[in-house]
């Protein structure tokens, strides 16, 4: 009975004290709102007066086809004659082909043991020998799909642009790690670069090196560089001062501090560094082979062409196990450092040789002679290609599958409907009527909402960036189809918020669930982006509801993720003063835990944009349109200034998104590179 009748009291007291605590904030908001709206007030009808009606106004925009034209002109024409050409970015041209090349006959000449020994005992010199096993299985697997030769190119394009991601990224880092003014100045181009989706990146560096390897690579630098640099400068600015005190009373040089304190205490935040520079590279790696970057990702864009899904799956998954693989080794080398460096006495015996042997120089020593061994013995064998008997044909079994979903899935199940009825219906009730209401909204009102979104969360200064990135993409002339992707966006993130708030929150109150869901999580949030158009083309073909589908399941992990985190981290005397009043479970969860976890609310709902935009216009490839369509058409015919105004109409957009979804409490540092 007590409980039962405080309830109701507890309610009202926990909402009296939220309403009181954010009065403050909502305060201030309410005047922003005013300020804003006096600002329409005067600013509306003077701009309806100069340039009427709702669609954006002709006037202001500018067409770049020709200027863009003309420079790609230019480019082609003088790409073998002009000195920047010759004596510096042909040189770089030149470093990255023979840099692959180089890796690639080196792979090729290990053969297929000697490279699967390679791995497995470099995974064992990291994490011990439960990982080497899966991760020579895994290397072997690849060429059991018979996809041993694609595989190799990956790499070798893999080892060369992670190399050159990690010197430029830990070259940066140091530099803002050292310098507030450099760090100042590097952190708004990094929080930038991060949020733009991988496809914006691809069209400057064809306009530069044109289609090949070279445009693949450094594309894929540009991308993955970021989170080195980043976390390179969080673990050089969070040393213990303490420690460095110590250090600087000793009389250490600037270098010595460096080399000796600052390097060795940011060693943690360098491989998780290492290895979100690892995960990007290999997601931009694959997408790159859509200008020419050949392997895996080559295969998967073919087949995805002609909408076979059984090929694509077949070089789908040297994809996922790469990933998985590169993702536990580099995780591994990262979380053991947090383990002692002395082993106990108990381990004795042959266990005892083997860590001994396994760690410090003697394991690295034990690793390369092994492999070279192996290799060494494969090479007089004769025995360095995959053999062709060893191959498993899945191909055909996956089509005939597809082709049993289509005739018993995707149409015509009694009730319920397919997979097509729900892509339909979904076109139909949520796609089309947003695309048509936000493209029908005046291009002044749209401004002005976004304005206000941005006020609501963030300054004047987040307000008029959001605004003028949508501006922007007025001016490009690229106002309706830039709407079409906004309508997918938000979409993808209405699903995905809805089911990752409500996994989240399941995942949260229950340790039994979230210990089921994480390895689930695990794998998704390694998985490239281009893998996840593969399942959705089988179940639900083509067109914009698949693109959304695959953004859903994209976004959906990072979601679920930071919104249990948020809710474990709640104060847990708040919750117990909630208890002590007889709050039930629902009203500790609406009016304690939900409010204290809003800042890691706000941060899913930034990432899940984020995500949701990097793979709708990865969507552009089965069917999606808009904006994704425009920069696949530029790349595949080669119309660059089409495929630049989209690209430059994404990177507003994605600007646009974050700034309007990101809270003014948070700080470079805690954004997460993936």
């Amino acid at each position: 009975m007590t409980t039962a009748t405080g309830a109701p009291g507890a309610s009202r007291t926990l909402g009296a004290a939220a309403a009181l605590a954010a009065t403050p904030g909502r305060r201030r908001g309410l005047g922003k709102l005013l300020l804003l709206a006096v600002f329409a007030a005067v600013l509306v009808p003077l701009a309806l007066t100069r340039w009427p009606g709702t669609v954006w106004p002709e006037a202001l925009t500018v067409d770049l086809s020709g200027p863009l034209g003309g420079a790609s002109d230019w480019i082609i024409d003088n790409r073998d004659s002009h000195p920047l050409f010759l004596y510096f970015l042909g040189h770089v041209s030149n470093a990255v082909v023979l840099s692959v090349r180089a890796v690639y006959l080196l792979l090729l000449a290990m053969g297929w043991a000697g490279v699967t020994a390679a791995a497995g005992l470099i995974a064992w010199r990291v994490a011990g020998g439960r990982l080497a096993l899966t991760t020579a299985g895994s290397v072997a697997l690849c060429g059991v799909l018979g996809m041993w030769v694609p595989t190799m190119q990956t790499l070798a394009l893999m080892v060369v642009a992670v190399a050159a991601s990690v010197v430029a990224g830990a070259l940066l880092g140091l530099a803002a790690g050292l310098s507030d003014r450099l760090h100042r100045a590097l952190r708004p181009v990094l929080d930038t670069m991060q949020v733009l989706p991988a496809f914006a990146y691809l069209l400057p560096v064809v306009l530069i090196f044109g289609i090949g390897v070279p445009a693949a690579v450094l594309a894929t630098v540009v991308y993955a560089a970021p989170p080195m640099a980043r976390l390179t400068a969080l673990g050089l600015r969070g040393a213990d001062p303490g420690v460095m005190e110590a250090v600087t009373s000793l009389g250490a040089t600037p270098w010595q501090r460096l080399l000796t304190a600052r390097l060795p205490l940011a060693r943690k935040q360098l491989l998780l560094g290492l290895n979100q520079t690892i995960m990007m590279a290999l997601s931009m790696a694959v997408i790159a082979s859509v200008i020419g970057a050949g392997g895996l990702g080559d295969r998967v864009y073919q087949a995805l062409a002609s909408v076979d899904v059984g090929a694509a799956l077949a070089a789908g998954l040297p994809i996922v196990l790469l990933a998985v693989v590169l993702d536990r080794t580099t995780a591994a080398a990262g979380s053991g450092l947090d383990r002692p460096s002395g082993t106990p006495s108990a381990v004795a015996g042959v266990a005892a040789v083997a860590a001994r042997f396994r760690t410090g120089w003697r394991g690295w020593a034990v690793a390369a002679g092994a492999a070279a061994l192996v290799a060494l013995a494969g090479r007089l064998l004769d025995r360095l290609d995959w053999p062709t008997g060893w191959t498993l044909a899945i191909a055909g079994p996956v089509n005939t599958a597809v082709d049993w979903m289509t005739a018993h899935l995707y149409s015509g199940v009694p009730v319920v409907g397919g997979t097509a009825d729900w892509a339909g219906r979904f076109t139909t009730w949520v796609l089309d009527p947003l695309r048509g209401g936000l493209q029908g909204l005046p291009w002044w009102a749209l401004l002005l909402i976004v304005a206000a979104l941005a006020l609501l969360i963030g300054t004047w200064r987040t307000a008029l960036t959001a605004v003028l990135a949508l501006a922007a993409i007025g001016v490009l002339g690229v106002w309706k189809p830039s709407l079409d992707t906004l309508s997918q966006v938000l979409a993808a993130v209405a699903v995905t918020l809805v089911i990752g708030f409500a996994t989240g929150i399941a995942a949260a109150r229950s340790a039994r669930f979230e210990a089921l869901l994480r390895p689930v999580l695990d794998v998704f949030q390694t998985l490239p982006q281009f893998v996840y158009l593969i399942p959705v083309v089988a179940l639900f073909g083509v067109g914009r509801a698949p693109a959304v589908a695959a953004a859903v399941v994209y976004a959906l992990p990072a979601v679920v993720r930071i919104t249990t985190q948020g809710l474990r981290q709640v104060d847990p005397a708040a919750l117990e003063s909630a208890r002590s009043l007889g709050a039930t479970g629902g009203q500790q969860l609406r009016q304690v835990q939900l409010p204290l976890a809003g800042p890691a609310l706000r941060l899913a709902l930034n990432q899940g944009v984020v995500l949701v935009l990097a793979v709708v216009i990865i969507g552009g490839l089965v069917g999606g349109g808009a904006l994704g369509y425009d920069v696949v058409f530029g790349l595949a015919q080669g119309d660059l200034a089409t495929g630049l105004v989209a690209g430059a109409a994404i990177v507003c957009l994605g600007l646009m998104l974050d700034r309007v979804t990101q809270p003014t409490e948070r700080r470079g540092g805690e954004r997460k590179g993936a």
